[in-house]
């Protein structure tokens, strides 16, 4: 929200209370609180009839800072809250004739303490990162409607001369958020506006740092847009708190917010291979989608997960959690039918309630749905006829949907895709715990998800509880996975989706997918099959759309040869993907990685926004043009195609026109590329029968990584060094294993290479 009308003069009918000075300070230990009239007191009369900011400075792990800043402290605090670990670091607080530094780690917040000189900067050692200063850090009263004055927190840091903004969760807008008005508010409304399915109040700059606003609200940013010096962000009410988040680097600082929101679950291996939708409106039956099962079988099509879409429920009557008895009479028995094809059974959810639907009775005897403040039960037309809301603040309505969903996963159901939870009313609504409704509109999301997901872990146990959800706030990550929304089915959206699941990953969402050949219309061969490799090239990989199914031969005989072969690929590349995934679990790092967090500090890398990395040693670069063109930015160094095995030097732009069967995919100088030999499971032993990729490794390098098993375990080791035309290759928990190793290198030459 725009406060001004230009840089000096504030909009009518908005009166402000700025932070103008320094006026006391108290420290119990813990926390540092400031007392920051908003004039300055020259004398004792200054001191009457005076608004004045209290700011409190606190750190919940080492080199996070929280600022809290309140106007009126009487006003009771409601839920939701972000939940963030809290590990009570050590902290100090020095003073001098001038200022105040509050310390967490190396990092620092310093408040001028001079007459008329508010301030108050971020610093890591002696290193700026922001600041807040004169006419920022304010309480704003909006008195237009004087019966009903608004009240809003507002704060603006600085950004530096060649500072770049990234992040704010799922957003389809430019990569580079700077420029740009944001707000967070989750919303069903595809993937071709400036709403998004999945609002986080967080940002992530290029100068290593980032912010995460505790605030479930409609937290509304300015990014360089009404100041373009700073990124702005209000809220409504008499309070904003804020977390300056140092991790020294973007990579640093993602990982830091993870350990202060949540890292994201490890999902079970057979998940990362082919799903396969029914598609949204479709007709289907057993019978059509056993002719799609059977169709990728005749043709060689490795598929690991088969998904039902809305109706395998009757319409009018989504949720009822009962398959159609007219569409599916043996629901248990067909599902077994499938697991005896090795396939992994997904159904479509979402937590409204229709009314025709029998639970919407239990839903209202029980007490289980969100209601108006006068006690009735909210409802809609809108999706359902006559639908409520599940209230997931009510612990017996959790129980009560997880009730239910336990019965399909006795009937064999696998996993869930968690569909809406953006359509949440906030006019006239009581929630069973008295939560603020705004607030709740974006943090149902989180509650709807972890009431899935914990049913998950619990009834098939950790590390194979996996969603398929497409909304999400702050905290989110830790219940994966979360695809992209409603795309189209054009290059350009293709395009797009890829920007949104880059924003998204700034955010610690390690686990990312899309519909392959985009969701509304049908798209051409031609994109689906370049989507194909694109979407085969990600975490998650699902077929899906809304009118028209997405099996291959639907598109032309080609389409099937070129799926095979990306489905092949992505087989072969799960004991090098699933170490991957590991690590997006322990220490927060996504799979999917633009290119600024991989390669810090190197400007051709700070906006790009139409590859990534995958993992931190494959580099993607998808064809989204009809041209067969692609035009990308290799780093320094000499980089390997894994498919075609040529080896360039990087350090510049590349130009290339490739067919359906291949695309930009190099390996990172430097690099140990663990590929399977299974070329038609994701589930294996990722330590046997595998071979080992050796990129071109410089003289006098070390480089190490680490195996695992298809759960996750860490079983084996490898270190690689060079010296001079002598190579040693070092294992442990390799013995007895069949494994193989490829030196790759630009001029072919051989190595002496010693093995031990």
């Amino acid at each position: 929200m725009k406060f001004t009308d230009g840089y000096w003069v504030v909009k009518k009918g908005i009166e402000p209370l700025y932070a103008v000075e320094y006026f006391s300070h108290q420290f119990d230990g813990q926390t540092l609180t400031v007392f920051a009239p908003g004039k300055h007191i020259t004398d004792r009369g200054a001191c009457l009839n005076l608004g004045m900011l209290t700011i409190r400075i606190t750190s919940p792990l080492r080199d996070v800072i929280k600022v809290s800043v309140s106007h009126f402290e009487g006003g009771l605090e409601k839920e939701p809250h972000i939940e963030i670990r809290d590990n009570n670091p050590e902290v100090s607080v020095k003073e001098t004739e001038d200022s105040l530094v509050f310390t967490s780690g190396s990092t620092h917040a310093i408040i001028d303490k001079r007459a008329n000189s508010w301030k108050l900067s971020f610093e890591d050692g002696t290193k700026e990162l922001t600041s807040t200063g004169h006419r920022n850090m304010a309480y704003m009263e909006d008195v237009r409607n004087l019966e009903h004055p608004v009240e809003y927190l507002v704060e603006q840091l600085a950004i530096d001369v060649d500072e770049l903004i990234y992040g704010f969760g799922e957003r389809f807008t430019p990569f580079v958020k700077n420029g740009q008005v944001i707000e967070m508010w989750n919303e069903d409304g595809g993937t071709s506006s400036e709403i998004a399915y999945k609002n986080i109040p967080f940002y992530l700059t290029n100068k290593g740092y980032g912010v995460l606003i505790d605030d479930e609200g409609d937290v509304s940013f300015e990014v360089a847009s009404e100041k373009v010096e700073r990124v702005q962000f209000s809220t409504k009410g008499q309070k904003l708190s804020y977390y300056i988040i140092n991790g020294k680097t973007p990579k640093g600082t993602i990982q830091k917010y993870t350990e202060l929101t949540g890292r994201p679950a490890l999902p079970p291996a057979w998940s990362f291979g082919l799903w396969l939708s029914t598609s949204f409106t479709t007709n289907y039956d057993e019978q059509t989608t056993l002719d799609f099962i059977c169709g990728m079988e005749e043709r060689g099509i490795p598929l690991h997960v088969f998904h039902f879409d809305c109706y395998w429920m009757a319409a009018f009557e989504w949720c009822n959690f009962t398959w159609d008895k007219e569409t599916f009479p043996e629901p248990e028995a067909m599902i077994q039918r499938y697991h005896d094809r090795g396939l992994k059974i997904c159904v479509w959810i979402n937590p409204y309630i229709a009314q025709k639907s029998p639970l919407f009775r239990e839903g209202k005897a029980g007490g289980y749905f969100l209601t108006k403040t006068n006690g009735d039960i909210w409802q809609t037309d809108m999706w359902q006829a006559g639908m409520a809301v599940v209230d997931f603040t009510n612990p017996a309505a959790v129980l009560w949907y997880q009730e239910h969903l336990g019965k399909l996963l006795d009937m064999g159901v696998d996993c869930f895709k968690t569909d809406f939870g953006e359509r949440i009313p906030v006019r006239d609504i009581e929630y069973y715990n008295h939560a603020a409704p705004v607030k709740m509109h974006n943090y149902y999301t989180y509650l709807y998800n972890q009431a899935v997901f914990e049913l998950l872990r619990k009834k098939r146990g950790e590390g194979e509880a996996v969603l398929f959800a497409r909304s999400a706030t702050a905290g989110g990550q830790k219940f994966p996975v979360h695809w992209g929304g409603d795309c189209s089915a054009t290059f350009p959206s293709m395009a797009v989706t890829l920007r949104s699941g880059l924003s998204l990953a700034c955010g610690g969402f390690g686990f990312w997918s899309h519909d392959i050949g985009g969701f509304e219309q049908t798209a051409p061969a031609d994109v689906y099959k370049r989507w194909c490799a694109f979407g085969l090239l990600c975490s998650h990989s699902r077929l899906h759309g809304s009118t028209s199914y997405r099996v291959p031969w639907a598109f032309d005989k080609e389409a099937c040869e070129v799926l095979k072969k990306f489905v092949n690929l992505k087989c072969t590349l799960m004991p090098y993907l699933y170490r991957a995934a590991v690590e997006a679990h322990e220490e927060g790092t996504p799979m999917l990685r633009p290119m600024c967090i991989e390669f810090p500090g190197n400007r051709a890398c700070e906006t790009l926004d139409r590859q990534y990395m995958l993992g931190k040693s494959l580099l993607v670069a998808p064809v989204f043009k009809e041209s067969d063109e692609v035009e990308y930015y290799l780093p320094k160094g000499k980089w390997i195609h894994l498919l075609d095995g040529r080896c360039i030097e990087g350090g510049n732009w590349k130009k290339e026109v490739y067919d359906y069967f291949s695309l930009p995919l190099w390996i990172r100088p430097n690099s140990i590329l663990i590929l399977g030999k299974n070329e038609n499971d994701v589930e294996y032993d990722y330590t046997n029968h595998i071979r080992i990729l050796i990129s071109t490794i410089t003289d006098m390098t070390e480089i190490c990584t680490e195996l695992v098993d298809c759960k996750g375990r860490k079983v084996a080791k490898l270190q690689v060094s060079r010296r001079g035309e002598y190579i040693e290759i070092k294992s442990e928990g390799l013995e007895g294993k069949e494994w193989e190793y490829q030196i790759l290198d630009e001029s072919q030459r051989g190595y002496e290479v010693l093995i031990k």
